[in-house]
């Protein structure tokens, strides 16, 4: 039986001891609200159902994300840790007033809704509404906070959408490069280029060390790669080039292996080299502010399909894991074969 007493400000509380329970209590403005919440839990218990909610009522969505960042997040690599951090700021600002037991659907479709009203794009509302279901999951099942649901479980997610198609024209990319080879800082040009030239992500360029890259043999060993997956990227004459020059340049500091390092940080360490202000920048001069960096890789795995490359020796170079991720470039080649076609056809 539950236990009702009168604390001394006036609030009642309800005590629960029941046998194969922990000892649950809660305190009450008046003595009916008291004698229901201990009806219902007791009801509950019975039917081993019940739930201890009293953590996750006392819990914050930002103190919830706080202890993510430090817990979860920590264990992930430098790039998806700096995503997350900006993601969960997002939700900071707009949910972390909320507990985590008062966070309904409906408060999270409004999150969703407005955000796009903002302007943001439907992978990033995804993305974001991903990192807050993930902390209902891990809160669940890991902190024993005591959710009865994951409120994010029961919303509509935006559509993926159909992806982004930027392709570079001869003309834009010979502006870029040149806008890029007159910046007064070389790693500029030579990030762009090795992308251009290879497909690589920007994140795998920019923590390159000196032992992955063997120009002789004209390969660079990727061991950690976005999928977690190894691989290995052939050099065509022009990457060779390029990676030669950065290697060998005489302004690289001796006192860190990385290809493209930062200044020193107040621990003394370098660390790869942050070149998003400069390619703002770099887009605008060569006025081509509507490419991302992204487009860069796209456009070189394109070329590699529209070279002649099957699937499975494109994906070996770019890291795709399924064919399924190269569909969006398989429509060169059927603009190849009508020209193939044509070319049979006059003959």
């Amino acid at each position: 039986m539950a236990t009702i007493v009168k604390t001394k400000t006036g609030r009642w509380k309800a005590v629960i001891r029941r046998k194969g329970w922990d000892t649950a209590s809660k305190t009450f403005r008046t003595k009916r609200d008291a004698d229901d919440w201990a009806r219902r839990t007791e009801d509950e218990m019975v039917r081993g159902v019940y739930v201890n909610r009293a953590p996750s009522e006392r819990t914050t969505i930002k103190e919830a994300l706080q202890r993510y960042l430090k817990e979860v997040t920590v264990t992930k690599k430098p790039t998806t840790q700096r995503a997350e951090i900006t993601k969960a700021n997002q939700l900071f600002e707009k949910l972390g007033r909320y507990s985590l037991a008062t966070l309904t659907p409906e408060s999270v479709a409004k999150f969703r809704d407005q955000r796009l009203a903002e302007g943001k794009s439907n992978n990033t509302v995804r993305l974001e509404l991903a990192l807050l279901s993930h902390l209902y999951t891990v809160a669940i099942r890991e902190w024993g906070i005591g959710l009865v649901y994951n409120p994010v479980a029961n919303i509509r997610k935006p559509s993926a959408g159909q992806g982004r198609d930027r392709r570079l024209t001869k003309k834009e990319e010979k502006r870029l490069v040149k806008v890029c080879n007159e910046h007064s800082n070389p790693y500029i040009s030579w990030i762009v280029q090795i992308a251009l030239y290879t497909g690589m992500r920007k994140g795998e360029i920019l923590t390159l060390r000196r032992n992955q890259v063997d120009v002789k043999r004209r390969i660079v060993k990727l061991d950690e790669t976005k999928n977690g997956t190894a691989r290995i990227v052939p050099l065509i004459k022009e990457a060779q080039r390029v990676f030669t020059e950065a290697i060998n340049h005489p302004i690289r500091p001796i006192d860190t292996d990385l290809l493209f390092p930062g200044e020193p940080g107040r621990d003394g360490k370098r660390r790869p080299y942050e070149m998003s202000p400069a390619w703002y920048s770099i887009k605008k001069k060569a006025e081509l502010e509507d490419l991302r960096f992204h487009d860069l890789r796209h456009e070189a795995v394109s070329r590699l399909v529209e070279a002649g490359l099957g699937d499975q020796e494109v994906a070996a170079i770019s890291g795709h894991k399924t064919m399924q991720m190269l569909r969006r470039y398989t429509h060169l080649r059927a603009e190849d074969l009508v020209n193939k076609l044509d070319r049979l056809l006059e003959t």
